[in-house]
């Protein structure tokens, strides 16, 4: 039997190019997540924050291909004709002060994560919203026994830090459901004079939810852009862009200094 040592080789250098793009995709792994209506402080944006890494799974959608929300994650925008198509929407954004947070409650906008608000992407299907969220965005998802619905263990990774968290519900703060623009930032810029059904629709609309590491959640609290935006520098302009898409959807203005970061966040 003949042995072909340039088949050899050939087959040696694949089998180490494979092993070494096996290390280069593979995650770190973070240990915490959160969730965004009740409200600590605003935070500045962190200029020394690192870029932070891509989706390393691929799945992540940019916001100016996902304008319903119903695709995972939130993927970067990065060419100079997809800053320019966010700079063009940002620019349709009304702009007012903040109003007085007077009145303000969660219960304004409905018990958390009903699956009855109408009019909105994935309700009435069976499974609250918060569930729905992390069966888009989780992978390698376990349920309860006995339920297609309820997630108890998964893999997600995380846009505003850019860390991978393998979570489980043992610990369930550690993912939470941040709500793009909040509720109480809502309120102040005049959800607090629409009829509860549009609140509701606000408050458990796929668009305006993602699945986060929980510290990142809790330090946005109720800030607009202007105040916090996410430690991974590589998703601010989709991070802008959602927030966009939001107010846009819903008729509601955000303030001056907002409009401006925003826009900021998406320069050519």
């Amino acid at each position: 039997m003949r042995h072909n040592g340039a088949g050899n080789t050939r087959v040696f250098r694949t089998a180490t190019a494979l092993a070494a793009a096996v290390l280069l995709v593979s995650g770190c792994k973070g240990l915490d997540e959160g969730d965004s209506s009740a409200g600590s402080g605003p935070a500045a944006p962190d200029s020394s924050a690192g870029s932070g890494p891509a989706a390393p799974d691929g799945r992540a959608v940019s916001p100016l291909k996902n304008p319903d929300g119903t695709k995972p994650g939130l993927a970067p925008v990065t060419t100079d004709a997809d800053k320019a198509a966010a700079r063009k929407l940002i620019e349709e954004l009304a702009t007012k002060g903040r109003g007085p947070k007077t009145g303000y409650g969660r219960d304004e906008f409905g018990y958390a994560w009903m699956d009855t608000a109408d009019g909105v992407p994935l309700a009435r299907n069976g499974c609250d919203t918060r569930n729905d969220l992390l069966r888009r965005d989780g992978r390698n998802l376990r349920y309860r026994a006995g339920s297609d619905c309820v997630v108890v263990a998964m893999t997600l990774h995380d846009p505003y830090t850019g860390t991978t968290i393998d979570w489980r519900k043992q610990k369930a703060t550690e993912v939470q459901i941040d709500h793009m623009v909040p509720l109480s930032y809502s309120w102040q810029m005049g959800s607090s004079r629409w009829p509860e059904s549009k609140r509701e629709q606000l408050a458990n609309d796929v668009l305006n939810l993602v699945p986060v590491e929980g510290r990142a959640n809790s330090a946005k609290g109720d800030s607009g852009p202007a105040s916090w935006l996410p430690p991974n520098k590589r998703i601010r302009c989709a991070y802008a862009v959602r927030f966009a898409q939001v107010a846009i959807k819903y008729e509601m203005p955000v303030t001056a200094p907002d409009k401006q970061m925003m826009l900021r966040q998406c320069a050519g």
